[in-house]
């Protein structure tokens, strides 16, 4: 165990312009001795149509909210997925690292009555397998940076969880992680160019020079296009009750500790929260129009983890342009692809104190968003292995 190798992600130089993910010489190795958390919802798709779909995102979001405290808020390589995420620690919080995924499954388990499948890989097996784990930090802002992840390494990893690989099993019964400032107070987001788009774009095999070019225009085409912007704008609002304040009591309440009484902590906390951002009021160094602005400025709604996922406020036409695109690609055995549309978007938020600049707003489409572009992946891949 090196200084080196536990401080490497510090060392990682930070880009801000998003369509440089497709550039390799951005990326760097994960040191060998890292290793790669990973968890999702299992039959996360079932409970969506189930209408669970906050849910399914607050489990995801809670395995991210989850390590972030337990490191301090201390910066780390993570990926939100939806329904699941993804993350790499050094050695050093190897231990902690395996903690916090059996206690966050043991909350999803107990609070949420879903399963939360997690893994540990190290990256070095990884690597002898024949992938590759590669790192680079983006900056939607100058608040905070993002980790992409670039190699094959990851989706590997991802698909060896799924096969049982590497497992960490749930903690006992009233297991709880700190999940402090995960909640999911803002409404939903409609539409304002008439669809809400989940993009999921991976290489058929190994992203190549056609992959990254592919990407390329796509980022090119909608950042150039009007009829498409990022989800959360000027449009993110909150109303009273919150419509994920249940969500938060289970997040914040302890084991054991009443139900009722932390709906009605929680109630009074929502309750504060939204007089102050609707009316504007200063608290202290608090300053409502600063907060909201970072909240957009922070918003978490593209990135790159051996795919390109994407959630798009965009025309019904360049939704069907996109598509198209896509569909040529994958003819041309250049890529894989799932889309989902909806009619709104949502927020889940991780502000583990609001007078700090880099607090963390996960996007993802209302009813299924990239959970569901992964199902249409997945129906795709069937039925070509059955015409083939």
């Amino acid at each position: 165990m090196s200084i080196e190798s536990n401080r490497f992600y510090e060392s990682v130089p930070v880009f801000d312009r998003f369509t440089g993910i497709v550039d390799p010489a951005r990326y760097q190795p994960l040191p060998d001795d890292w290793m790669l958390g990973l968890a999702d919802v299992v039959q996360s798709t079932k409970a969506i149509r189930e209408n669970r779909y906050k849910a399914v995102n607050m489990a995801g979001a809670a395995v991210i909210a989850a390590m972030a405290n337990a490191l301090g808020n201390r910066d780390f390589p993570f990926v939100f997925g939806g329904d699941g995420a993804s993350f790499a620690v050094p050695p050093a919080d190897t231990d902690l690292a395996r903690a916090e995924l059996a206690a966050t499954a043991a909350w999803v388990r107990d609070e949420l009555g879903l399963t939360l499948r997690t893994a540990l890989v190290p990256v070095q097996e990884v690597r002898q397998h024949g992938f590759a784990v590669d790192v680079a930090r983006f900056a939607p802002s100058r608040n905070l940076s993002y980790a992409m992840f670039s190699g094959g390494g990851l989706a590997w990893a991802e698909a060896a969880m799924k096969r049982g690989a590497y497992a960490i099993a749930p903690g006992p019964p009233g297991a709880r992680p700190d999940l402090a400032g995960l909640s999911c107070r803002f409404s939903e987001i409609p539409a304002a160019h008439g669809t809400i788009l989940s993009l999921l774009v991976l290489p058929v095999s190994r992203a190549d020079a056609k992959f990254r070019r592919l990407i390329t225009e796509l980022l090119d085409l909608i950042e150039a296009s009007p009829d498409a912007s990022r989800p959360v704008a000027d449009s993110a609002t909150l109303r009273w009750p919150p419509p994920g304040l249940e969500l938060e009591v289970r997040a914040t309440r302890r084991a054991g500790g009443s139900l009722a009484l932390y709906r009605l902590l929680v109630m009074v906390k929502c309750a504060a929260s939204y007089l102050v951002l609707r009316f504007k009021i200063r608290v202290g160094q608090f300053v409502p129009a600063t907060y909201m602005r970072q909240l957009v400025d922070n918003s978490d709604f593209r990135k790159y983890d051996d795919a390109l996922r994407m959630v798009i406020d965009c025309s019904p036409a360049l939704a069907r342009v996109i598509e198209a695109r896509l569909s040529a690609a994958a003819a041309a055995g250049v890529a894989r692809y799932g889309l989902h549309q909806q009619d709104r978007a949502m927020m889940t938020c991780f502000t583990p104190s609001a007078l700090r600049s880099d607090h963390v707003h996960f996007i993802d489409g209302a009813l299924g968003g990239y959970a569901m572009a992964a199902s249409a992946l997945k129906t795709e891949d069937r039925q070509t292995t059955q015409v083939g």
